[in-house]
């Protein structure tokens, strides 16, 4: 079996078919044959090894960590119901009760998880009262992702999460938590071996890219930044109300801004959120990218290194590489900078993988010229496939469509708050006035900066399309990794002469859009990009002048 497997079962060692190894006795009275000495490398191979004991300190640790944030509310609450002392034998006789609990609970788990890797198969066996073995074929492994916090770091442990490269959820993955660094290296370098292996040397280029202090510039203008300034007030409010105290905080406002206007007060609590947000966001990007290194290593393997407190280590192989993905948030992109993600099989999307959803990422926020140069390098082009001179403008009329949609939701608003102001109270009339001298501005501008951005080509082996206004995103697709056309028009889109393709593929989000190009070119461009795939599809109007592009039959390819 190719596939991941999964099954419950009595617990003992098995071989990769399931079966285990023993052998009958010999016929009674019959020659006893030696029996052969099974290889040693084979027999190392498949030996049976447990997680690092050091789990069981950690988990020590990070349970008296959360006990002790627990038990300081209960504190308070206690002492206001019994004598100092009395509450504090409490706390401290449940606090060890819960960590030996735990720390029991962890030791079972131990206990009963072991691992190993054998020439066809790797094998992980948990559980206690439910049993589960899971079994991954060797030839399937397509990543070894290793990650560590701060305190398994400072123990020399990392988690190894080895994965098929495939949209199966758990099912398809190991996750060995924790074992030894060296360990961790171990197991990455032996299943991601197998290509170097097979091409001794093949694709060896080593660094790609490593971090620059500049590019911490970047963090304050993305939209992570006003997300954490609102967390932060919100969270002010929280903590107070836990402790009782969030009466004495508006007591402390209404006494600080008492005798000021409404209009600074907004400006001091904006001004507030945007300076704990840019705080946040410094702090959060130098968590997440700190020391971080891309590189190609012999095999054609991709690695990712980054991580201050939480060290990661993400491995993408390279022939499941279709593409990258230029990323630029308005902010971002207002300071000419730009993110590169990775376009790949098997890379998790939502659901219960949303944890490992930065496994696409191949750079941070950059100079766009550095995020060009690095694309290159990647899919080993000399030039980005993502550069603007290989972008197609679209109509006038996708320009239209957009400036409509826009008004149209500016002014829905400003029609709702002045019919509640006709009937209910003359402020919201002026908040409609406020909204319909801002909203139908700002909405132009962001509708023909949409349109100004669209944009569709082929750059060598690669289809390029461009689209977004507050996240604009421009990807290089494989040609070779299209699987299929869906050609899609409204019934506004066929009177404006527009149309929207989608290329299917098997990597990233699995269907990528040209939105609102002509008819007739937008067919022209699916035909060249992916030829053989549109053309069984499309039939030719008669007389078809030379040169003229086929007309639409139907909808998908």
């Amino acid at each position: 079996m190719s596939g991941p497997v999964e099954f419950a079962g009595a617990d003992g060692p098995t071989g990769p078919d399931g079966a285990t190894g023993s052998a009958g006795p010999a016929e009674a009275g019959g020659p006893v044959a030696a029996p052969a000495a099974p290889a040693a490398p084979a027999a190392a191979e498949e030996e049976w090894r447990q997680l690092a004991p050091r789990a069981l300190l950690v988990h020590a640790f990070v349970m008296a960590g959360v006990v002790g944030g627990g038990g300081v509310p209960a504190f308070f609450a206690l002492t206001a119901r019994m004598p100092l002392r009395q509450a504090l034998s409490w706390l401290l006789a449940g606090a060890v009760l819960l960590v030996l609990a735990a720390t029991a609970a962890e030791y079972v788990r131990w206990r009963r998880t072991r691992y190993r890797i054998g020439p066809e198969r790797a094998e992980l066996h948990t559980g206690l009262f439910v049993l589960e073995r899971r079994s991954l074929a060797r030839e399937r492994i397509r990543s070894v992702d290793l990650t560590a916090s701060l305190l398994p770091r400072l123990l020399g442990l990392v988690t190894v999460r080895i994965g098929t490269g495939e949209h199966a959820g758990a099912e398809a993955t190991l996750e060995l938590d924790p074992v030894t660094r060296a360990e961790g290296e171990r197991l990455r370098t032996e299943l991601l071996g197998r290509a170097s292996a097979e091409a001794p040397g093949a694709h060896r280029e080593g660094l790609l890219a490593a971090l620059d202090p500049a590019w911490l510039r970047y963090a304050p203008m993305s939209f992570v930044a006003p997300v954490l300034g609102g967390a932060a007030i919100g969270a002010v409010f929280q903590v107070s109300d836990w402790f009782g105290a969030q009466k004495q905080v508006f007591h402390w406002l209404d006494d600080r801004f008492h005798d000021t206007p409404f209009g600074w007060i907004v400006a001091t609590v904006v001004a507030g959120a945007a300076l704990a947000g840019v705080i946040g966001a410094l702090g959060l990007w130098t968590e997440m990218w700190w020391n971080y290194r891309l590189e190609r290593e012999p095999g054609g393997t991709l690695r990712v290194r980054r991580g201050l407190l939480t060290s990661r280590s993400v491995s993408i192989e390279e022939r499941r590489l279709r593409g990258v993905e230029l990323v630029e948030p308005l902010g971002i992109r207002l300071a000419g900078a730009a993110r590169l993600d990775a376009v790949a099989t098997g890379l998790s999307q939502g659901g219960e993988e949303d944890k490992h959803a930065d496994q696409k990422s191949l750079l941070p926020a950059a100079p766009r010229a550095v995020a060009e140069s690095v694309a290159a390098r990647v899919l080993r082009e000399p030039e980005s496939p993502t550069r603007p001179a290989v972008l197609t403008a679209h109509p006038r009329a996708a320009r239209g469509r957009r400036l409509r949609w826009a008004l149209a939701a500016a002014l829905a608003p400003v029609v709702i708050l002045a019919v509640l102001g006709a009937l209910f109270t003359d402020v919201l009339l002026y908040v409609a006035l406020g909204c319909a001298v801002v909203l139908p501005a700002l909405a132009v501008a962001l509708a023909l900066d949409a349109y100004r951005n669209l944009g569709h080509g082929i750059g060598g082996g690669y289809l390029v399309a461009r689209s977004g206004t507050l996240r604009r995103t421009t990807v290089a697709l494989q040609r070779g990794g299209v699987i299929g056309w869906t050609v899609t028009q409204s019934y506004f889109q066929r009177r404006a002469g527009l149309l929207t393709l989608t290329a299917t593929t098997a990597a990233g989000q699995g269907a990528y859009h040209v939105h609102d190009a002509a008819t007739g070119e937008g067919l022209a461009f699916a035909a060249e990009a992916v030829p053989g795939l549109l053309e069984p599809f499309l039939v030719r109007e008669n007389p078809t002048p030379p040169g003229t592009a086929p007309s639409m039959e139907t909808t998908t390819a």
